[in-house]
């Protein structure tokens, strides 16, 4: 709920605000917005080798390696000596190594987007980052992260975790699009029919994440942008920003935070802590009965409020 919760918020706060708007960063968003930029660097250090196979480029997993070996350096600067006390960085790592992909099977998916966030979420928590610093989380650090992640699967070819093909909103990520689209509610001039406009990413990718990943996933794709990318060509179809935004909040909780294979991953500790929930008037059990079986139909365009 602590996760859920702080998406929404940020989701919110972002609501009608272009990146422009956002100028002023705090000592600690600054860190991590120069340690995202540093470790897309290391990739000119580490290039891709020569290998048989498209996908998965073994280079990766040094890069990761150097990710991993630096990681610590980072929550140093951001912790205070109370928080390094408790073990805080212990586990604040977990969340942090695992949110740029997976090293053995080098690939990256909306699991791994999500342990990002989830440490965004663990960090506000414990006061590393203000409720002053919402509106600049998005809109310059996670779209630092993004920017990173962009290049890591165009250098290192990383495998879709997951990926759904066609029938996926992405092969990699899904929360710039939603947050983008709550960037866009209410914009005079821009509607969703921008999606599926072919020159509109270029346009307007400097101010708005679902531009800057729609740029992306045409450079990535062929084709017909129809075919290869049909949830995003039906939310063109939308009458206003705010049904897209609403649609894609939907598809997130079915998609993402209800799936086990996704959120079995998430590692809950003392910051963020998993707590079953006990109706009123029940008594926690020792034992937790299975979950009832939910039939869903996969992800399609109708699924979109539009």
């Amino acid at each position: 709920a602590n996760i859920t919760g702080f998406i929404m918020q940020l989701n919110s706060e972002i609501r009608g605000k272009p990146r422009s708007s956002c100028t002023q960063l705090s000592k600690n968003v600054k860190i991590v917005v120069d340690f995202l930029d540093n470790a897309k660097s290391w990739i000119k250090d580490i290039p891709p080798i020569q290998q048989a196979q498209r996908f998965g480029n073994r280079a990766y997993r040094d890069w990761h390696a150097r990710l991993v070996k630096e990681s610590q350096s980072l929550h140093d600067q951001l912790l205070n000596e109370e928080l390094k006390n408790d073990g805080a960085s212990d586990e604040l790592k977990v969340y942090f190594e695992d949110s740029f992909g997976n090293s053995q099977r080098i690939d990256y998916g909306t699991g791994h987007e999500l342990c990002f966030v989830t440490w965004l979420a663990a960090l506000a928590a414990i006061g590393v980052f203000a409720l002053e610093d919402h509106v600049s989380l998005v809109l310059h650090l996670f779209w630092h992260y993004l920017e990173l992640m962009q290049e890591l699967q165009s250098i290192y070819w990383l495998e879709p975790a997951g990926s759904k093909g066609a029938w996926g909103l992405d092969d990699y990520q899904f929360l710039p699009f939603l947050c983008g689209a709550s960037q866009l509610i209410g914009h005079p001039k821009i509607d969703p029919s921008a999606i599926a406009n072919e020159s509109a990413p270029q346009l307007y990718c400097n101010d708005y994440l679902l531009f800057l990943a729609v740029r992306f996933v045409r450079k990535m794709k062929t084709g017909s942008f129809a075919e290869h990318s049909s949830i995003l060509y039906g939310a063109s179809a939308a009458s206003h920003w705010e049904k897209v935004n609403m649609g894609l909040t939907q598809m997130y909780d079915d998609e993402v935070l209800s799936k086990f294979p996704v959120v079995q991953h998430i590692y809950f500790g003392s910051i963020l802590s998993l707590d079953r929930f006990v109706p009123l008037g029940k008594t926690a059990s020792t034992s937790m009965p299975p979950p009832a079986a939910k039939t869903r139909k996969p992800p399609s365009v109708e699924g979109l409020p539009i």
